[in-house]
């Protein structure tokens, strides 16, 4: 019986992966703020209305919160994955580290709206990839990065190597 590498054994490393958490301030704000309004509820209620808040309003602002930072990016097996959505590298003409300034200007008054936006406010860094695929109507796609510099290098070499 030979012994031949798992399916699973046989991926890439990734080039590149992040994940889009929220910072610790933003958890701390959504905690408190479900804590101060189960407050006010328990301080109008007894028996069950006093604990019910706490036993509802919590758990639901901690699963909401980790669901905002549910996001992953991945440079990998020849395609950028932004959480479900999947772009092969051949199609990439150009990739843009953009800093918070950049961002505003291609997501501001003039942007376009047929791109691929995954944005989030609380990270400054972006990439903006330019696409060259004539059957696709979207002209760019800009994702949110902590290293958007590191993003845009991983996404070119995986372009190069594919070619």
């Amino acid at each position: 019986m030979s012994q031949s590498p798992s399916p699973s054994s046989t991926t890439a490393t990734p080039a590149y992966a992040e994940r889009l958490l929220l910072p610790w301030w933003l958890w701390l704000a959504g905690l408190a703020a479900a804590a101060l309004l189960a407050v006010e509820v328990w301080m109008g209620g007894a028996g069950v209305r006093a604990w019910l808040p706490f036993a509802v309003l919590l758990p639901a602002t901690v699963a909401g919160l980790a669901w905002l930072g549910r996001i992953r990016i991945a440079v990998t097996d020849g395609e950028l994955r932004v959480d479900d959505a999947r772009l092969p590298v051949r199609f990439v003409a150009d990739a843009v580290p953009l800093d918070a300034d950049g961002r505003r200007e291609v997501l501001g008054v003039g942007a376009d709206p047929l791109a691929f936006v995954v944005q989030r406010p609380w990270i400054r860094g972006a990439v903006q990839v330019v696409l060259d695929d004539p059957a696709d109507p979207t002209p760019f796609w800009v994702v949110s990065s902590r290293h958007p510099v590191e993003l845009a290098e991983a996404l070119l070499a995986a372009r190069d190597a594919a070619r």
